[in-house]
Parts: C-alpha cells; sequence; structure tokens
C-alpha cells in the first residue's frame, strides 16, 4: 500500500532510491472519481520503473484546471484512495496547474502522461501513434532538460471523469431513476 507523502518527504526519498539505482517513475493528475481507465494507466505507468510517485493536484488546482464544481472529492480523500492502489508508491498533493516545479524537484527517471498529450521525443506504446491533436506537454521540456523519459501511454477511450459525470448527471434526471 502507498504513502501519502510532502514533498520534502518525497525529495528525501527520492535520493535514496538515486543511491540505490532505482528507477523512479512520475505522473500527475485530478484523479477525481477514481475509474478503471486510471487503474489500467497507473498499472502501466508503475511498470516503467521500481516506484511510482502520482503527483496529486489539490483541490484548488483542479478548480483552477477544471472549473468550480470540481472536484467532487476532496484532495485527501483523492489522496488516500490513489494511495491504496497496488501500482501506486507514493502520492504528493501539489498546488500549482502544472507539474513542472514536482518534475524539477525530483528529476523522475521516467515521466508518464496520457494518450490525450504529445510532446518530441516522447515514447509511445508500440503501434500507438502521436495523438494528432494531443495537448501540449509542459512538463516535457524539464524532463528532457535533466536526460530523463517521457512516456505517453495510450488513452482509454470511453473512460474519462467527465464522461462518468455526464452519466450520473444523465441517469439521475430520468424520471423514476432519482434517489429517495
Amino acid at each position: 500500500m502507498g504513502q501519502v507523502v510532502s514533498l520534502e518527504e518525497m525529495t528525501r526519498i527520492r535520493q535514496t532510491m538515486r543511491e540505490q539505482g532505482r528507477r523512479l517513475v512520475l505522473t500527475n493528475g485530478c484523479f477525481d472519481l477514481l475509474h478503471r481507465g486510471h487503474v489500467i494507466y497507473l498499472q502501466a505507468a508503475r511498470a516503467h520503473g521500481d516506484a511510482l510517485v502520482v503527483g496529486l493536484n489539490s483541490d484548488a488546482s483542479v478548480r483552477a484546471i477544471k472549473g468550480s464544481g470540481r472536484p467532487l472529492a476532496t484532495q485527501d480523500d483523492r489522496a488516500i484512495v490513489l494511495a491504496a492502489l497496488a501500482a501506486v508508491d507514493y502520492v504528493v498533493i501539489f498546488d500549482a496547474g502544472t507539474a513542472q516545479d514536482l518534475v524539477r524537484v525530483l528529476q523522475p527517471d521516467v515521466y508518464v502522461k496520457g494518450g490525450d498529450y504529445d510532446c518530441a521525443g516522447a515514447m509511445h506504446a508500440p503501434g500507438q501513434e502521436p495523438a494528432p491533436t494531443g495537448k501540449p506537454l509542459p512538463e516535457a521540456p524539464v524532463v528532457q532538460s535533466y536526460g530523463g523519459t517521457v512516456v505517453i501511454l495510450p488513452y482509454l477511450p470511453g473512460y474519462s471523469t467527465s464522461a462518468l459525470i455526464d452519466t450520473i448527471l444523465a441517469r439521475t434526471l430520468i424520471p423514476g431513476n432519482q434517489a429517495p
């Protein structure tokens, strides 16, 4: 079971990992409503190294990115759920809109994002072409500046928090389908 740690504590853990020659993988996101797409993504990310750190956007950060109606779960609740996953070794909550500072401090060996992102020089899963309209990855230049590797994992179509929220809302609006 993973741990929720401060950035300072994770920095110490990272140094120990370097001394032991262990590979650190970092990914980040909001992880507001955990779903199958997240689980598959985190398992695939973990396979790229010896430990997986999830940078978790704080509540304020999620509101800035997703709007005033989000997050649905608090940062502490989201962190505990993520840390309980077998693939996740550490969770670090951060306040910024991007993980650039987190990447700069931890300098992961591998930085992983989903297929809705793209960047020049990133590794893609076999048979996966870069997304033609992939969002730019602001953390990539930081990773590349110290010689780390950026990996883009396939996006699992049909699995997104926004789609899940839309489904929940649609089903609660169907007459006779409301909770008592």
